[in-house]
């Protein structure tokens, strides 16, 4: 969906106009996944349209669950908030999940982790308010303390400390993935976490093996597939880091299973700011063997 840079207000779509996006790419996939979505006097259905986000959001969340996600962003998180306490930030953090969607990241580390008993805020920020709405009326009937907010996550009055997203960043083509990293570069920033699909060679063949198997939707079998063949590698992935926040040092956390040459279904672009280096490798313990080269 298209936003108003400005007012984040949704703009009218043209089915017709995505249609010819795909007919340029010869994608014939995604041509048949568009023309069967609903349409009001040429333009795709905005309410429609959010509870198909919405749909797609959950069959995500399962994905998240069955790979264990959640205790993942847990185990790096974790070791850069103590490496950001133990330089004498005694205050309340902010975590963003930039991206957020429904709020699966955000929602279980609000329920089953101490963060919120140890002065961290969470949050999650998205563009897309249907889903935003989904993420707050989920983390009402559960009773967590977080909260999720429609806007820029980079804005004065919705930044935080520290930024994470998942399967965001390959969003991001060319200059805008510079551009999105430098919004990073801010004093009151301390670290980033950014978890997405690692590029390798049978990847694109798993990933739509797996959405074959546990997707319903079109869309979702579709996105999973092309989001794995979007996929930065690690070196693109830093080199950006490195032009677009010089003020953090970057690299990759988790690139492999375990002490195996294996990949990861995800890897993580990790920055933080030089003087916590040493304080996190010490926080991560057995597990710095994960993080690369960090400069």
């Amino acid at each position: 969906m298209q936003h108003d840079p400005q007012t984040l207000e949704r703009l009218p779509v043209g089915k017709q106009q995505v249609l010819n996006v795909f007919h340029k790419f010869g994608n014939r996939q995604a041509l048949r996944a568009v023309e069967a979505l609903p349409e009001r006097d040429g333009r795709l259905d905005v309410h429609a349209i959010d509870r198909m986000f919405v749909t797609v959001h959950w069959e995500m969340q399962r994905l998240s669950e069955e790979f264990y996600h959640g205790p993942r962003v847990h185990e790096l998180l974790r070791a850069v908030i103590a490496a950001i306490r133990s330089h004498g930030v005694a205050g309340p953090l902010r975590v963003v999940d930039v991206g957020c969607g429904i709020g699966y990241n955000i929602r279980w580390l609000a329920a089953h982790t101490p963060l919120p008993a140890q002065g961290v805020e969470l949050a999650g920020v998205d563009l897309n308010s249907a889903l935003i709405n989904e993420a707050a009326r989920l983390a009402r009937a559960e009773n967590l303390p977080c909260q999720f907010v429609h806007g820029d996550a980079f804005s004065p009055q919705h930044s935080g400390q520290i930024y994470l997203s998942t399967g965001v960043i390959h969003h991001f083509r060319g200059d805008s993935l510079v551009k999105f990293l430098h919004r990073h570069d801010q004093p009151e920033i301390h670290a980033f976490l950014h978890y997405d699909f690692q590029p390798w060679l049978l990847a694109p063949l798993g990933s739509w093996f797996f959405h074959l198997l546990r997707m319903r939707t079109a869309i979702a079998r579709h996105d999973g597939v092309l989001s794995a063949a979007r996929a930065y590698s690690a070196s693109e992935l830093t080199e950006a880091a490195r032009s677009g926040a010089p003020g953090f040092v970057s690299g990759i956390y988790g690139a492999q299973i375990w002490n195996t040459p294996a990949p990861r279904v995800f890897h993580t672009l990790l920055g933080v700011r030089p003087s916590l280096v040493k304080e996190l490798r010490r926080q991560l313990g057995r597990r710095a063997q994960r993080l690369g080269e960090l400069r």
